[in-house]
């Protein structure tokens, strides 16, 4: 497993990813989306499980993703899906501190 760091401070993390919003990024050799509701930041695959639609069309509310080609939903924590009959979503750990943005993959 690697860490990556996005940002250098809490405020830059906080402006750099817009709330409820879906950024995609590059981390070493992989591609992944990254969201937030309030302080909350979630990092997950790019693509729907089910039929591979991109999900940075997804909708964000709550904790949840909907998928914007079925409306499958998935559960932002732990990428279980919530409505649907499909794989979970992976999901990556994360943490906000002083310093930025962890992501473990």
């Amino acid at each position: 497993m690697k860490t990556f760091t996005l940002g250098q401070s809490k405020e830059q993390v906080l402006q750099m990813i817009p709330e409820k919003r879906i950024k995609l990024v590059q981390l070493g050799g992989e591609k992944i989306c990254i969201s937030r509701n309030g302080e909350a930041f979630f990092a997950f695959e790019p693509f729907c499980p089910h039929r591979m639609a991109s999900l940075l069309q997804g909708t964000i509310i709550r904790d949840e993703i909907v998928c914007p080609l079925h409306q499958y939903r998935f559960d932002l924590r732990s990428g279980q899906v919530l409505s649907g009959q499909c794989p979970d979503l992976k999901v990556y750990k994360v943490g906000l501190s002083e310093k930025g943005l962890e992501i473990w993959i």
